[in-house]
């Protein structure tokens, strides 16, 4: 995945809590997942053109 490993994504979710703050990081989370399924959805929209 990427290159990353449990140490780096235990340092991101550290980051994330400082920079954030445990109030704001379900917000923050709930948003990265909606654009990565987007950003999914529109992936295969545009492969299912390409195969047409």
């Amino acid at each position: 995945m990427f290159g990353i490993g449990i140490p780096e994504l235990v340092l991101i979710l550290i980051l994330a809590l400082i920079i954030f703050g445990p109030g704001k990081l379900p917000e923050v989370g709930r948003a990265v997942g909606r654009g990565i399924s987007e950003f999914k959805n529109a992936s295969r929209e545009i492969e299912q053109e390409i195969k047409k």
